[in-house]
């Protein structure tokens, strides 16, 4: 046991003072371990929604006149390429038709009225005023005989009188009842014709009707089917569906024009500026990549209620095309801020 501890306690020096003379790393290689000086990106990852710039939805058409469901006679496919002014959407028109031609029969009906009221009118004011012209006759005669009263007798000066006075009381009477007679007259072929105007109005409605009954593409572009509740489920529509107004139909899009809506954190928006690059990735496609630019923001953030994060919304627009970009697909972008040390 002496020779043992002899042993241990001369060989603990030696270890502590070799401990302590061991030589530390220098600095700068110590530093060239960090993260930093290996090149690492940086870069900031916001995800969106695609949506296209310039679109347009078309929903089932509200007509005049008592609701219900309209009868989908034609449809366009899903995913069609389409001109301006193509048919994308029919739906059926008998019972507009008939509408139409009911109202424009009625039209005419009172249009025939009217034109024979006019020659009615016209008639009568001629009557009236040969009365009239008769009764002033009448009257001028009575005033002639009246004035030979210095060479007839007592009596036959009254009788002359009484017939001037009598004439002038007729032809005073007739002018009064002409006036009223003419008002009367106006006053019922106004009202055929206002009966007529608003049966014209019917019968422009009804050949709207019909017009919007047949539903025609507003942009060129493609047409994207929108799911609609039909049969106690989301589905797109089909040709024979009773459908009712205001239902959402198809929706036309320019895939030329492409753009990406982002929600962007408010710290991240210091690399936000005019010029920025930027890809693409879509969650639907993992290996495709495509290069966009940012193109403006929102002036106010936002948060929601009982976060202190506050988000406002980017728009970042594609430099190219491609048949993958379709609305309403999840998508990732990405921009590269360089590597620590070096430039953006």
């Amino acid at each position: 046991m002496r020779y043992f501890t002899a042993r241990l306690v001369s060989v603990i020096p030696g270890i502590l003072l070799a401990s302590c003379s061991r030589i530390p790393p220098p600095i700068a290689h110590a530093a060239a371990q960090t993260p930093e000086s290996a090149g690492v990106k940086r870069e900031i990852r916001i995800t969106g929604i695609i949506q296209a710039t310039r679109s347009y939805k078309i929903l089932v058409p509200q007509i005049y006149g008592p609701g219900g469901a309209l009868t989908l006679t034609r449809f366009i496919p899903n995913g069609s390429l389409v001109k301006e002014g193509d048919l994308v959407a029919a739906f059926d028109a008998t019972t507009q038709l008939d509408n139409a031609r009911d109202a424009q029969a009625k039209y005419d009906d009172l249009g025939h009225q009217v034109d024979q009221k006019r020659a009615q009118n016209h008639a009568d004011a001629e009557k009236r005023a040969s009365d009239l012209q008769q009764g002033q006759a009448d009257l001028s005669k009575a005033e002639l005989e009246l004035r030979k009263g210095p060479i007839l007798s007592e009596i036959d000066r009254l009788k002359n009188e009484e017939k001037v006075r009598i004439a002038r009381l007729h032809v005073e009477s007739l002018q009064r009842s002409d006036a009223l007679h003419d008002q009367a007259d106006s006053a019922a072929l106004r009202y055929l014709e206002l009966q007529r105007d608003r049966q014209k109005v019917m019968v422009e409605r009804m050949q709207n009707n019909i017009r919007v009954l047949e539903i025609h593409a507003p942009l060129a572009g493609m047409a994207a089917q929108e799911l609609t509740f039909r049969n106690n489920t989301m589905s797109h529509a089909q040709e024979g569906d009773q459908l009712y107004r205001g239902q959402p139909l198809v929706s036309i899009f320019d895939p030329t024009a492409m753009a990406i809506r982002c929600s962007v954190g408010e710290p991240d928006g210091i690399a936000l500026t005019p010029g920025t690059r930027a890809k693409v990735y879509l969650d639907a496609y993992p290996d495709l990549s495509l290069p966009a630019h940012f193109d403006s923001a929102s002036p106010v953030a936002s948060s929601a209620l009982g976060s202190p994060i506050k988000t406002f919304t980017a728009i970042f627009r594609f430099d190219r095309t491609d048949p993958h970009l379709l609305p309403d697909l999840s998508a990732a972008v990405v921009i590269d801020l360089g590597t620590a040390g070096g430039t953006k």
